[in-house]
């Protein structure tokens, strides 16, 4: 029983209190451990110290201890000042890194990715994730993986960092064995020849004032170019808006090409970089530029090496004697969501790939806070065509009364796929018969993707449809990359509709409940035998309705086809 006065006070003796206490002979938190401090000393001896290159330190570590143990997030975060839980969510949230938590187990010395997304697994994708394993033995990782941008090729797979297509069981097990990485592509246009073709003088005429400034940006305008990375985007007024913004100004470069069924940025990349680097400084100089950033997807490897050689060699010996603008090469690191303006800004700044909400608009406030020019990579490869031959030259090809000229990534059933540059408003039937050779041997069109994962499934009944930029809305699709995916009698548009959602459940950043449980609800529905179709719309217009960003927004759209146009499938 307490029987102290109301409010009295309590004196405890000073040497109870210390006989209580106990000794602390080292501070709070996780230690460091000095072996993990010498690690990361080493790893970044000659590299800047910035927060923003939390990500290119992270691919350090993981490139050469082929995971990232918990005492080297914690060497890392004291080195740049963070919190380890700041290191820790960043290296948790992208695909490529294999965070190792205390007692864990490293992965084995050897990772082996198999794309199982659409056109690799309509190429037997499952078969190879089923007898690798056993072939290749404990001591190599298989898994199975998002779309690596190899889609022509189809199956493709990531041995290490050695991407390639045609896979077969024996040569990747060859693969494994030589464990070499992807090489540098070996019949690309270098800079001495491009600059043997009159290269750079397009960006000197900008540069000396020879070419008028606003001429420049009137010519954009006349083209009637448009993002080609997905969105659309009038390339003209775009520049025009953000050199209105006061500067400085930042350009950040999407070459992220996450979208299952698109690999033209990568096919151009390897057969002439130095178009798009031209692109590139032009659109920089018009607009008024300071700092470039070039965000390259993962499985690039080959393509990285290219074009840090290619920059090199440029730096090195720049148009004019003239200085070149900063440019930073990033490296992804296996997330789709960064291929969204935003998320690819977050991921630049050393975050995790979270699109930001809107307004502002990147234009605005984009990469650190600045005004930023974001592009994709096809659309500062036409810029120098744009400019030496004129508008009207690019306008002037189309079919079906549009303008200019679309690269259209074709894989699937066709006896031709890879990118085929043709003109604005051809049906599909028509770049299938014109350009692909026709369908494969024993092969019947049945259905297309026109826009890749996430463009919807129409039958082949209605692929005299023009495709461009907004065509194809009103039949519940959109064009996006223009990644054209071909599918035959042999298929089912459900069993299409279900890969691509594993797809978006598997990519989903999390950050919005509608996105993050949508698409995993919605694979559990389409799992059933038998469709529950009022529930799945109620799903997806939840989805379309309160998403984020176009993830969440567009996941809903092969699901909506299918029931729209492929009912007999999943009554």
């Amino acid at each position: 029983m307490n029987d102290r006065a109301p409010g009295a006070i309590t004196t405890i003796p000073l040497a109870e209190v210390r006989s209580k206490m106990k000794a602390r002979n080292k501070p709070k938190g996780r230690q460091i451990d000095p072996q993990a401090r010498a690690d990361i000393a080493v790893l970044l001896n000659g590299h800047d110290i910035r927060r923003d290159l939390l990500i290119e330190y992270l691919h350090l570590i993981q490139d050469k201890f082929n995971c990232i143990s918990a005492a080297h997030i914690s060497a890392l975060a004291e080195t740049l000042k963070l919190a380890q839980t700041e290191v820790y969510e960043v290296a948790t949230f992208y695909h490529h890194f294999d965070v190792i938590r205390d007692g864990d187990d490293a992965p084995p010395a050897l990772t082996v990715r198999v794309c199982e997304t659409l056109s690799c697994a309509m190429a037997g994708a499952a078969d190879l994730l089923e007898k690798l394993p056993s072939i290749l033995g404990s001591e190599v990782r298989v898994i199975a993986a998002p779309c690596i941008g190899r889609c022509e090729e189809a199956p493709a797979v990531c041995v290490g960092q050695n991407a390639f297509g045609g896979a077969t069981v024996e040569n990747v097990a060859l693969a494994v064995k030589s464990q070499h990485t992807s090489a540098v592509p070996g019949d690309y246009v270098p800079i001495a020849a491009y600059r043997a073709e009159f290269g750079y003088q397009t960006y000197l005429d900008v540069l000396s004032g020879k070419r008028d400034t606003e001429a420049t940006l009137k010519e954009m305008e006349d083209s009637g170019l448009r993002g080609l990375g997905g969105a659309g985007f009038a390339t003209g007024r775009k520049w025009r808006i953000v050199r209105a913004e006061i500067g400085p100004r930042l350009m950040a470069v999407n070459i992220d090409e996450g979208e299952p069924g698109t690999f033209k940025d990568r096919t151009y990349l390897e057969r002439d970089p130095h178009r798009f680097i031209e692109g590139m400084l032009i659109a920089a100089q018009v607009v008024g530029i300071d700092k470039i950033y070039i965000y390259l997807r993962d499985e690039y490897h080959h393509c990285r090496a290219l074009l840090e050689a290619e920059l090199a060699a440029l730096r090195a010996n720049p148009p004019g004697g003239h200085a070149l603008p900063h440019i930073e090469l990033r490296r992804g690191a296996g997330a789709y969501i960064c291929g969204e303006e935003s998320a690819m800004i977050e991921s630049i700044e050393g975050k995790r790939g979270m699109p930001r909400l809107r307004p502002p608009y990147v234009a605005q406030v984009g990469l650190f806070d600045r005004p930023t020019l974001e592009h994709n990579f096809e659309t500062l490869y036409w810029v120098r065509d744009i400019l030496e031959k004129g508008a009207a030259w690019f306008a002037g090809h189309g079919r079906n009364g549009r303008k200019g000229l679309r690269s259209f990534s074709v894989s699937g059933r066709v006896k031709n796929p890879g990118v085929h540059l043709a003109p604005a408003g051809i049906t599909v039937k028509e770049l299938i018969a014109e350009f692909c050779g026709g369908m494969s041997d024993g092969h019947e069109f049945y259905a297309y993707l026109p826009g890749g994962a996430s463009g919807g499934i129409l039958p082949a009944s209605m692929g005299d449809i023009p495709l461009d930029f907004d065509t194809l809305q009103p039949y519940g699709c959109f064009i996006g990359s223009a990644a054209i995916m071909i599918m035959s009698q042999h298929d089912k548009a459900r069993d299409a509709a279900l890969n691509l959602m594993k797809f978006f459940e598997h990519e989903s950043c999390g950050q919005c409940t509608p996105c993050r449980v949508g698409t995993e609800k919605a694979v559990q529905l389409l799992q059933e035998s038998k469709w529950k179709t009022g529930l799945l719309e109620a799903l997806s217009q939840v989805m379309v309705d309160a998403s984020i960003c176009g993830l969440g927004q567009a996941a809903p759209n092969p699901i909506r086809c299918v029931v729209k146009h492929f009912a007999h499938e999943i009554s």
